[in-house]
């Protein structure tokens, strides 16, 4: 959808159309919160390509719904070698990223939805965040749920309906690029997160363009 507005060029008055931006979506590991499984990943396998691709389809597995949490996590132990017990206790030192939570409530929760889209085996939710921090999500897309995970564009425009915004009124930040691509091509504007300071920044720049 988009807003009207005049702006005087000479002696006649053109209108303009901008994207209003109704939501703004996040990816949950490595964007509002630390990635445990990409840090374990890229520490065991960055030299082995063939474990790296056994612990990408594994991921790809549990995150849509083919196989339990309990089975990628005793697998995932047999792949790096360590107990099913130090493999829960990597995944759960994810910690949340505190200024973007803030920014979300102090600045954005007024001005648009929130949205999270994440690959996830499980919903971990409430173990991951505090009780105010999930509080800000309007809408929660994990991936497990669905049936479907990214890059798959189905999954970006269900993010979108579900909070009542097309794909163009959505910004979807992500730590991927591969899934911002995809995003991208469904319409949404993205922002592919390597810095908080920098995704804050660019947030604000899209819904004031």
């Amino acid at each position: 959808m988009t807003a009207g507005f005049y702006g005087w060029e000479g002696r006649t008055f053109t209108l303009y159309n901008k994207t209003v931006i109704k939501a703004v979506i996040f990816d949950c590991f490595g964007v509002l919160t630390s990635d445990g499984w990409k840090q374990l990943r890229e520490e065991h396998f960055a030299d082995n390509p063939e474990k790296m691709q056994q612990a990408l389809d594994l991921d790809k597995a549990v995150n849509s719904g083919t196989i339990s949490m309990r089975r990628f996590i005793s697998e995932v132990g047999e792949l790096v070698g360590l107990t099913e017990v130090e493999v829960e206790r990597r995944f759960g030192g994810n910690i949340p990223d505190r200024r973007l939570f803030d920014f979300i409530k102090h600045d954005l929760k007024s001005r648009c939805k929130i949205g999270m889209l994440s690959n996830a085996g499980g919903n971990w939710l409430n173990d991951l965040f505090e009780p105010w921090q999930v509080q800000l999500l309007d809408s929660a897309i994990l991936s497990y749920q669905v049936g479907l995970v990214k890059p798959e564009a189905q999954i970006y425009e269900l993010a979108a309906d579900k909070l009542g915004a097309y794909p163009s009124e959505c910004i979807f930040v992500d730590d991927i690029e591969r899934y911002c691509t995809a995003a991208s091509e469904v319409g949404m504007k993205t922002i592919h997160h390597t810095d908080t300071a920098k995704t804050i920044e660019q947030i604000k720049e899209i819904i004031r363009a």
